[in-house]
């Protein structure tokens, strides 16, 4: 299946492995990127000298294009992102914060980059200073995903920029990436999907309630994290949601930090003095994210479901097994080939058969129903 995004990124596949903490490690990474997607490095959890091992190890895991992540937010980002470019990675996608200066060195050495946005605003912006490509996160992603859904807010930013669009949060099969690319999207990032899979490092309890779970059965709050955050209905992520930040929490957070300092090779005086002067709201804000990197953490390499809290999409419903990397993309792309192949085909019956139907608009129940009948996965009961 060829695209602008994988004509731009050099791929087999328009698929991307999101960029997620714990999950994206180079084992991961290069699983999808063998398979002819794009993996996506989380470098959130590291520091400098950290990431700058990661990527060194995939490269000797795959010749094939790959990416990193840099979440700007995040004490030590901008040092990873340098790193990445320093070691002139492929890809290079950063989300909250601005990423001119990526851009401009990432192009020195020809390597592509790619905004995470969740409005049409930032994406404009993101295009304007130089941006390759633009991940488009709906409300229904893991994590922080955008206000409108997928299905309203890939056609808007589509409308909006003339750069190759990734569509992130609600799709975990065939069908979804099929209607991903009739809504002007050029490729899907599957997050939920591919980090229930046989080489993702994700705690098998997880793994396993990630199957169980249904499509209902997924969390959406700001007093997790700080920010509009979507995770796994379990008894850890009511009880976070329920406390947000109050007295106990903000206690909770100080050890935690001091743990992130330690991950990041970070002096804590430093860092702790840093977020004070970066004023109250930010301060809160990290104190959040403190928190709920442990929680997200202690989920994904413990499998602690008392206590743990994990990033799930509502895709998360789709999800009915654990098959291989390569399993998931080729069966994904053959079920879009196939619904593509059935909608071209009735497109052609339709003006052959009644032309005047060309002047109005085609009716989406007789378009959807051949479609269905081809794919394979079967949706679960609720429970």
């Amino acid at each position: 299946m060829k695209t602008r995004l994988t004509e731009l990124l050099g791929i087999k596949h328009p698929i991307v492995l999101s960029g997620m903490s714990w999950i994206s490690v180079p084992k991961m990474v290069a699983a999808v990127s063998n398979a002819g997607g794009l993996g996506i490095l989380a470098t959130g959890p590291m520091d400098a000298e950290q990431t700058r091992q990661a990527i060194r190890e995939i490269k000797s895991l795959t010749d094939k294009p790959f990416g990193t992540n840099a979440t700007l937010l995040f004490p030590g980002a901008a040092d990873n992102a340098r790193v990445a470019l320093e070691e002139k990675v492929p890809v290079i996608n950063f989300s909250l914060g601005k990423g001119d200066w990526i851009v401009k060195a990432a192009h020195e050495y020809g390597g592509k980059v790619i905004a995470t946005v969740v409005n049409h605003r930032h994406a404009k912006r993101a295009q304007d200073y130089g941006c390759d490509g633009l991940l488009v996160t709906g409300y229904e992603a893991a994590a922080h995903g955008g206000d409108a859904t997928t299905f309203c807010l890939i056609p808007t930013i589509a409308s909006a920029v003339d750069i190759p669009i990734i569509a992130a949060g609600g799709v975990g099969d065939g069908r979804g990436l099929a209607a991903a690319i009739a809504l002007g999207a050029e490729g899907a990032a599957m997050g939920t999907r591919l980090m229930v899979t046989q080489e993702s490092p994700l705690h098998d309890n997880f793994k396993k309630l990630s199957i169980e779970k249904s499509t209902y059965d997924t969390l959406y709050s700001t007093r997790f994290d700080g920010l509009g955050c979507r995770v796994l209905d379990t008894k850890g992520a009511r009880n976070a949601i329920r406390q947000g930040m109050n007295i106990r929490k903000m206690i909770e957070a100080l050890p935690n930090s001091v743990d992130i300092a330690k991950q990041l090779h970070l002096p804590y005086i430093k860092l702790f003095i840093g977020v004070m002067l970066s004023g109250w709201k930010n301060a809160i804000q990290l104190a959040y994210m403190a928190n709920a990197f442990k929680a997200i953490r202690i989920a994904t390499e413990n499998g602690d479901v008392k206590n743990g809290v994990l990033t799930v999409g509502q895709v998360t419903g789709l999800i009915n097994d654990s098959p291989t990397v390569k399993e998931v993309i080729e069966r994904t792309v053959r079920e879009a080939e196939e619904i593509a192949k059935g909608l071209a085909k009735m497109a052609g019956t339709e003006r052959t058969a009644k032309p005047a139907a060309v002047k109005t608009a085609s009716k989406p129940k007789t378009a959807k129903k051949p479609a269905a009948k081809k794919t394979a996965a079967k949706p679960k009961e609720k429970k």
